[in-house]
């Protein structure tokens, strides 16, 4: 029984010698045989969140690559390894920078034969979406900024992982309007932009989970706003305008309500069986998409119609055309809930609609019935 044993591990012994020798020999003349390489297994672009697999054709030891491996430009991640200690896998604990190339450097790393290797690899992120469309164009003149002529700023891919920054010179606040698809965004000045004021906007991205510190500047337009149109007033102040022109405007209906738009003074006055009831302050169609004139009825009413056209709601809306075209309602009003300014109110900048404020809309809205006439004239 000693005599078997022995002899079996005499053979084992012969066996393990004989596959060192072997080892050996091929250690020295084939020393290939045992290098070992490795490669990324991502061959497009990496998203900003995306993780990064490392394959090695022998497993290592990971104290060795731990310790000797860099990425630059210089990230925190975090790794985990599978595949018997081939495959490494590499996440960002923020995110990798978008557009950027990366190299990964392991130096002095050890295999499970101890041998030694180094490896360069590299791999390169997705872009910053890129702006397809930037409204007003550069170096644009003449321009009027309005609800429904925003400036707008369009990607050709969603911002779902980015944040937008603006810079606009001079400093106005800016309010802003995402599309459903996350690829065009619209720009308002909060309280207008000036008349006759040269502007730059500066556009900036960086993934929302990337430092404040972080934005990179992806495009920019400069352009011009129009000279502040001037409609011939009654009287400069505002107030005594509405108070002139509830004395001075001579009422063309004599029975029942009707509703007088003077296009020439961006006044509404609404008469009740020939008299003036009050006067408010409108904003008509611009240059080139003037709001008609002639006589009119209310032909239907809406407390907060939508405009598919522009993308954003008009509260009290009263239409004068049977089509729909055109109406008297408030402000209109972005789906996130920024109302356009009532600074614009007296300036002729819509597209046809005539504008009234917040209150004197409801007040309006409120008075008239459908079929109430309504006269447009200069």
């Amino acid at each position: 029984m000693h005599n078997k044993q022995d002899l079996l591990f005499l053979i084992f012994a012969a066996s393990f010698v004989f596959l060192l020798a072997v080892f050996a020999y091929l250690l020295h003349f084939y020393p290939g045989a045992f290098k070992t390489s490795a490669m990324i297994g991502q061959v497009n672009l990496v998203g900003s969140q995306q993780e990064i697999t490392i394959n090695f054709s022998f497993p290592v030891i990971l104290s060795t690559i731990e310790k000797n491996i860099t990425i630059y430009p210089k990230v925190d991640i975090s790794t985990s390894w599978t595949n018997s200690n081939r495959t490494l896998k590499i996440m960002p604990k923020k995110s990798w920078v978008a557009q950027t190339n990366y190299k990964i450097s392991i130096t002095g790393a050890r295999n499970i034969f101890y041998l030694k290797f180094n490896q360069e690899l590299s791999f390169t992120t997705q872009p910053y979406p890129k702006i397809k469309a930037l409204v007003p164009i550069e170096g644009e003149k003449n321009v009027a900024v309005d609800i429904e002529d925003p400036i707008v700023v369009s990607f050709d891919s969603s911002l779902e992982n980015y944040s937008v920054k603006f810079e606009v010179s001079p400093f106005t606040q800016l309010q802003s309007q995402l599309n459903d698809d996350k690829t065009n965004i619209k720009l308002l000045a909060k309280n207008n932009f000036d008349w006759k004021t040269k502007y730059q906007i500066g556009v900036f991205l960086k993934n929302v989970r990337q430092a404040d510190d972080q934005y990179v500047k992806v495009g920019q337009t400069s352009f011009e706003t129009a000279a502040l149109p001037q409609p011939t007033q009654r009287g400069s102040d505002p107030e005594a305008l509405l108070t002139q022109s509830k004395v001075y405007t001579k009422p063309t209906v004599s029975v029942g309500k009707y509703i007088d738009v003077n296009l020439k003074h961006q006044v509404m006055v609404i008469f009740e069986d020939g008299k003036a009831l009050d006067a408010y302050r409108i904003s008509s169609g611009k240059k080139g998409l003037e709001t008609p004139e002639g006589q009119f009825k209310i032909e239907n009413k809406s407390p907060r119609a939508w405009s598919a056209k522009y993308g954003l709601f008009m509260p009290n809306w009263m239409a004068i055309l049977p089509t729909g075209e055109v109406g008297i309602h408030e402000l209109p009003v972005w789906p996130g809930g920024f109302q356009e300014g009532a600074n614009h109110l007296g300036v002729p900048v819509s597209h046809g609609c005539i504008r009234l404020g917040s209150e004197p809309a409801k007040r309006v809205y409120a008075w008239a019935e459908i079929g109430t006439k309504v006269v447009v004239h200069q």
